[in-house]
Parts: structure tokens; sequence; C-alpha cells
């Protein structure tokens, strides 16, 4: 059993810009994600935000106010029992940030659909977030109806008969409505019950070799540290199989890049697990569920600014080859006002390969089977599904996903 220091699943938080998402995330954790100076200055969401909550019920009230993540119950005052720990990803709203977004849905073993009550619904980003969950397997949704304090009854009850007629037909068509007002909390109890029993925790493969994809790297080393007070890069990520251990050897690929131009070449990185943390805990061993941090001994020059999002971390020697070309049964998809023809030779397509994104160049096509030559390499199974994004106009689009061939 997973220990308490350690969440058990990732949820993540979708939706259009400035519809709530960050605020919401607060709500359930009391974690403000959005911390970065860009972020701070532009008031949205660029990079993947996290953070953690425990799951707790009051067994002296009645549902859906037993429900909460505080140690005491808000109704009665009194303890609440712990269920389980939750970790919330933040996931940009912006357009142009799809790319994160993408990486994110690989992590995730639910998701949060934050749509504003006072405004039309669909919003762009509400439908490539949607398409993003069904394209990539997400299939445990709640939707959240959020601002519902800033419209009239009526407007409220229009905009819910909305959601319902965008879902229809797609995967998150039976997915539970929750009206919420996430900046003071209201009907907050109503979404953690909701969370208890639409997205379970999955069942988890520990025996395989540990898999974990980096999903955020750093330099925690303070400007004008001592040298002797330096310490190594830390990654983080999400395990999707296995366990890892305090000590245990790792390895990193793609790696970094050596060299430049047609002489560069991706270097795989070779480390020991000097720390393993979930929040603020220390953990002896890591299971599937939950993000972690792994210190280690890299020159924190590799880590900062999340240079080494995108790797896949395993154990030495486990992890897949190292490819600049790959082969995809190619799945195109078609929606309403949206042209996406055939693809061209020589067409550049964003892939985006667990958090790893890169750009890829057709080469051949032969039916539904594409050849891509890749301008950054990746390190992916056979068999692992792969989003495709294409330039629609002066934007990348959410266009269709690939089967590793």
């Amino acid at each position: 059993m997973i220990a308490l220091a350690q969440a058990e699943i990732n949820i993540g938080l979708l939706g259009h810009v400035d519809h709530g998402k960050t605020s919401l995330t607060k709500c359930l954790t009391g974690v403000w994600t959005d911390t970065h100076s860009e972020e701070i200055k532009r008031g949205i969401t660029i990079k993947l935000g996290y953070a953690d909550a425990v799951i707790r019920k009051c067994e002296g009230c009645a549902a859906p106010e037993a429900y909460t993540t505080q140690e005491k119950c808000p109704k009665c005052g009194k303890a609440s029992k712990v269920i389980r720990k939750v970790s919330f990803l933040d996931a940009p709203g912006h357009e142009t940030l799809m790319a994160t977004v993408i990486a994110a849905s690989s992590i995730m073993d639910g998701a949060i659909l934050v749509i504003a009550a006072n405004e039309v619904c669909p919003r762009p980003q509400t439908l490539e977030h949607l398409m993003v969950l069904d394209l990539l397997g997400v299939k445990n949704i709640i939707i959240v109806q959020n601002k519902v304090d800033l419209v009239t009854k009526e407007k409220a009850k229009e905009n819910f008969k909305q959601i319902q007629e965008f879902v229809k037909g797609t995967v998150a068509e039976n997915a539970p409505i929750v009206p919420v007002v996430a900046n003071f909390g209201f009907n907050i109890d109503a979404l953690v019950q909701a969370i208890e029993e639409r997205i379970p925790t999955p069942k988890r493969d520990v025996d395989s070799p540990p898999r974990l994809y980096i999903a955020r790297s750093f330099d925690v080393n303070k400007p004008g540290a001592e040298i002797k007070k330096l310490v190594g890069g830390v990654i983080g990520g999400s395990l999707i199989q296995g366990r890892l251990k305090l000590g245990e050897q790792i390895e990193i690929r793609p790696g970094v890049k050596i060299g430049e131009k047609d002489e560069s070449r991706y270097e795989p990185l070779i480390v020991k697990v000097e720390a393993l943390n979930a929040g603020n805990e220390s953990l002896q061993e890591a299971l599937p569920g939950g993000l972690i941090a792994i210190g280690t001994k890299l020159d924190p020059s590799l880590t900062k600014a999340d240079g080494l999002v995108g790797n896949l971390v395993g154990a030495a020697g486990a992890l897949p080859a190292v490819i600049s070309e790959v082969q995809l049964e190619l799945h195109l998809i078609q929606r309403v006002g949206f042209d996406n023809p055939p693809l061209k030779m020589n067409e550049p397509l964003v892939l985006g390969v667990g958090t790893a994104t890169t750009v890829g160049f057709m080469e051949k096509a032969k039916k539904s089977v594409v050849s891509l030559k890749l301008k950054r390499p990746i390190c992916v199974d056979k068999g692992a599904k792969i989003a495709v994004s294409r330039r629609i106009g002066q934007r990348w689009r959410l266009s269709g996903y690939g089967v590793v061939k």
C-alpha cells in the first residue's frame, strides 16, 4: 500500500484560459501554483503547476458536507478521517501552450475540466483540452462549472445546458457537472465527493522496471550560494510503472545534447538517486501515482528552467532506444469548422510523446502509415500513442494521434 507521504493519483485541471483552474487548485490544496515571475506578471499559467491535497471524510456528517480536504470538518468541527492523497496538475489554458497540456495529460489518471459559467460554452481551449483527454485515453472526468456567482440563476442554467450539449458524444458525456465558486470555496465539498467517487486509483504495475516521465526540472540553489553548499539538480515527474528506491542508479534518456548542428548527438545520463521527495515528505521508496522529486548530483545547469523535461527515466540499461526517426500509424481527426486534409511531404508536425515535445517532418507515407524525421530524438516504446498537431493558419492545432509502429 502506498504510504500517505505519497499521493496515489494525478488529477489534471484543464480548460480555457482564465476559467479558474489555478483558483480551484488553491481552493483544493491551499497552494497557489502560479509562482513563475512571468506567470505572476501576465496573470496566466505558463508552466505545469502542481500541488497535493488529502481527501478526507467526516463520519458524523452526511454527504456532500462530509467530504473535505481539511483536517477538521468545516460543518461540525470534528476531526476528519483520511481517505487518500491526490496530486493536482494545473495545466495552462492559453492556446499557445497546448504542448504543455499534452505533456501533462500523459501522466494524468483523471481530469477536472473547468468551464466558466459567465462565458459561452465551448470556448476554443475547452474544446481542444477535451480532445486531448479523448485522444490520450483519459476517461475519468469531472466537469466544474465555475464562477456561477457572476451570472443569474437563468444564465447558469443556460450555461449548464450548453455544457451538456458540448460533451454529448465525447469521453465526458456522462461526467458529473459540479457548479462551484472557486474564489469563495462554494460547493467544494460536492466536488471532493465527486473526485472520490468518479476518479478511482488505478491498479498499478509495481513489478516492472521503473519508468518515470520528467515533467519539471530545477536548479534549487539560490543565487550567491557558497560553492560548498551547492546541491545537484532536481528532476520531477510521475512513475508510470515500477518502484524507485533511494540510492538506486537510474538512466535519463535521450539525455543532453552534445555538439552543434550536424555534429550534435544526445548523450544519456546515468546518476544515483540521492533524495526522494513527495511534497515536503522524504521517501525511501517511490511507487506509481502522484508527483515525486528526485535529487541527483547532476550539474544544476542541466536541470535549471525545465531543461530535462521530456526525458524518460528508468533503470540503467532498461529503457527503449533513442530514435531520430519514427514510423506512425496516423489517425487524423475531423470536426466541424476544422479543415484537416491529408499530410504533405516535408510538412512539419508537433509531436507530444509522453512529457516530451518534438517536431517531425514527413518523409514517407503509405496509406495511414507515415515515416517522420525528428528534430529532437525521443525515447519511446512500440505501441505508444503520440499526440499530433499541425499548423492551421497561424496556429498549431491538435489534429490527431499516431501509434508507434
